[in-house]
């Protein structure tokens, strides 16, 4: 007697032990909760960063020279009332005030503004600078009840912790937008999909169980890898689409066999057998792309693969364990309370209707059908050739961030305090007094470009034994501009080789955000062809081994490189350009956001599995009867039409609240995630692969040959309605 597989044999276990199954995932998802009560453990700007600017970051941070965190203080009177008396006494007011604060080390003097409307009182954060956001809120709190005193006057705080702790604030309010919004309409579409209530629960019940133990399972995983602050945000994007997807494939089939006339537990393993198998190479298949990341040696990157890899991990583990116990112990609950009008249409497993529609024309021109869709797919990827990489700066965050709108003034009045580069000079203590000269005439220089601030001496910082040195240049443009680019070059290819190159044994390195941007930009441009490659290769290893067929592997990657290809040209034509700007709430930059791209082709190789495997693995077990590759197309698709097309939905549903969220790197991943899925689902899978399948004909399956299907086999698949053969019958 031949083995059955794993997920068979896990299927009718948990199906014959439905409350040990139950409780053993329920204590499973509660013990990882509450690892997640202590929190994660955040990442350091130092440990993000890459090329020079990290290695200038990570020598200031070896000498426990990391800046102090000074936030600002703009006093302005009104337009046309200006009243430098008032201005002076309640700078004097918040200077006492912030003075009595454990949370304030020290604070400056008042400095006016040029135009003499404004006053700034510059205020240093106590305590470590990289958890200064923390401790931020008494300092805002003493603004608060100032400007109340003062009402004529108009009040800004911002600086590094007041940004961040706003950005975070946001962050956290678009997480609950996202988890909001996600459920309810994830919980519609299931409904319309099943037609009954408890039905349409189960797979939104195994997603948000999923998602909350990979959160748990991310906080222990984040004291060793650092959560850089989009992990939780992506757990729950990935955990709701696969989730959903992985109990949507494994429900529909069990459905489908008991409604015709198998037992309950017959029917699970049928399931398990079929669609269970089609779920565990589809997790396999994202899992292995997304560990591809960990070859970009980039924090971001490997702590995102980390987050993704856990919530599929957990989702497939529950489709295969706990998902067979539900659908035992419900037995024919699952279908109750039953919604009339949606149960009429889709609540009794019949094939939809519009899909042997579109597939008619796709096999009767294959070859014409193939030569539109992919020249029409090639069209939209072309605009990925202008593919421009930057990094999210302070100039690309909402101004409803009170501290981001406040920066803006507080850079109007005083351009100084904007985007600066941080020079770090590391030489023998011996050469201390020549690199002090060496800077000084550095300064000189940039003051004379009018790509820098004009400005008073810059304050020179010093380590306790003399070997390393610092200064900061102000530029007075914005990070993302060009100007603010060229300043960087300007120092790195002029100014630093003309000045403390001429220090023997000296080095410089310059740190800031837009060196940040530049080196973080070029490390993803390096990287990306080796990622690419690998998760091709895997990708490919995968399909070979779970189909026997290398024409397989090889049209999963043709098919799954032009919907991949077209949806970055589509990103970029939306978020390089300004024409949706209003439509999706952004200020283009004219650039996508670095890590973007590199993360968006990973994940989308691997959730295109889902549908691919789904699809392929329905044709295959048709054709294993003896039909010929047009019929078993049509019946293949058509029979898996149905729930590839109620995953995709919930899928770009997912995906596109994250596209209305306010960072602008989720607004991009949202949409790119989106519009991929959709071409991907309903593009590739309706037209693309079955024209080309139809084409290739026995060759799909070389160099295998197609195996004629046991007994047993030929139990699993379910006849052929009428629908079918007046399909196949208008074909022939």
């Amino acid at each position: 007697m031949t083995k059955r597989p794993v997920t068979v044999r896990l299927a009718r276990w948990s199906a014959t032990h439905p409350w040990t199954a139950i409780a053993a995932w329920a204590l499973f998802v509660i013990v990882c909760l509450g690892a997640m009560s202590a929190g994660f453990t955040m990442a350091s700007q130092t440990e993000l960063g890459q090329g020079e600017s990290g290695r200038a970051a990570q020598t200031l941070d070896d000498k426990s020279m990391v800046a102090a965190v000074v936030e600002n203080i703009l006093i302005s009177a009104e337009p046309h009332a200006a009243d430098r008396a008032t201005a002076a006494q309640a700078a004097v007011a918040v200077r006492d005030r912030m003075g009595a604060l454990t949370e304030v080390s020290s604070v400056g003097e008042a400095v006016p503004a040029p135009d003499g409307r404004s006053v700034l009182v510059p205020v240093t954060v106590a305590g470590d600078p990289r958890t200064a956001d923390q401790r931020v809120q008494p300092l805002l709190d003493v603004v608060d009840a100032t400007r109340a005193e003062f009402p004529g006057l108009r009040f800004d705080q911002s600086g590094p912790a007041s940004i961040q702790a706003g950005i975070n604030a946001q962050l956290g309010a678009d997480f609950v937008k996202a988890e909001l919004l996600s459920i309810p309409v994830t919980l519609i579409i299931m409904m319309v999909a099943f037609g009954a209530i408890i039905a349409a629960g189960v797979p939104v019940l195994l997603a948000l169980t999923s998602v909350g133990a990979a959160m748990g399972l991310w906080a222990l995983c984040s004291t060793l890898l650092p959560d850089p602050g989009q992990v939780p945000n992506m757990i729950l994007l990935m955990g709701m689409a696969v989730g959903v997807d992985y109990s949507l494939f494994y429900l529909k089939r069990a459905r489908q066999e008991q409604a015709r006339g198998r037992d309950r537990v017959d029917a699970i393993e049928i399931a398990a057998a079929t669609s269970g198998h089609s779920v565990v190479v589809s997790g396999l298949a994202v899992i292995v792309a997304m560990a591809a990341l960990y070859l970009s040696n980039d924090l971001i990157f490997s702590s995102l693969a980390t987050g993704s890899i856990l919530v599929v991990a957990v989702a497939v583990a529950g489709s295969l364990t706990v998902l067979p116990a539900l659908l035992a112990k419900l037995g024919p609950w699952i279908d109750r309370p039953r919604v009339p009008i949606l149960w009429r249409l889709n609540g009794r497993n019949n094939n939809p209707r519009w899909w042997p529609a579109l597939l008619r024309p796709v096999l009767r021109y294959p070859a014409v059908t193939l030569v539109l869709a992919v020249t029409a797919l090639l069209a939209m990827a072309y605009p990925a050739l202008g593919l421009q990489l930057k990094s999210a700066d302070i100039d690309d965050y909402p101004r409803s961030i009170a501290a981001l709108d406040s920066y803006d003034r507080l850079t109007d009045a005083f351009p100084a305090k904007g985007t600066s580069h941080e020079v770090v000079v590391t030489a023998d203590a011996s050469r201390a007094t020549e690199v002090a000269t060496a800077l000084s005439r550095l300064t000189e220089r940039a003051q004379g470009s009018d790509l820098f601030a004009a400005q008073q001496e810059p304050q020179l910082r010093t380590s306790s034994d003399n070997t390393v040195h610092v200064i900061n240049l102000a530029t007075p443009y914005p990070a993302n501009s060009d100007e603010a680019e060229s300043s960087v070059h300007l120092l790195r290819d002029d100014l630093l080789p003309a000045t403390i190159g001429q220090v023997p044994g000296a080095r410089s390195a310059i740190g800031g955000e837009v060196p940040n941007s530049i080196d973080y930009s070029a490390n993803v441009a390096q990287k990306l062809p080796w990622v690419v490659g690998t998760v091709l290769l895997l990708t490919l290893i995968v399909m070979i081994v779970s189909f026997r067929s290398l024409v397989v592997g090889l049209v999963a990657l043709v098919v799954n490189l032009l919907s991949t290809g077209a949806a970055f040209g589509l990103l970029v034509l939306v978020f390089q350009n300004e024409w949706a700007e209003g439509l999706l709430g952004f200020q283009s930059n004219g650039a996508i956001v670095s890590w973007i791209p590199l993360f968006l082709f990973v994940v989308l190789f691997g959730l295109s599995m889902d549908y691919h495997v789904f699809v392929v693995s329905s044709i295959k077990e048709v054709a294993q009867t003896g039909v010929d590759i047009r019929r078993a197309v049509s019946e293949g698709i058509s029979r898996s039409a149905g729930i590839v097309t109620s995953a995709a939905v919930v899928m770009v549903s997912v995906f596109a609240i994250f596209a209305t969220l306010s960072l602008i790197e989720f607004k991009q991943l949202g949409l790119g995630l989106a519009l991929a899925v959709l071409l991907d689902a309903f593009v590739i899978r309706g037209v693309v692969l079955p024209a080309l399948m139809t084409l290739l004909g026995h060759r799909n399956w070389w160099p295998a040959k197609i195996p004629a299907a046991r007994a047993e086999q030929v139990a699993l698949i379910p006849p052929v309605t009428d629908t079918d053969r007046k399909v196949n019958a208008h074909l022939a």
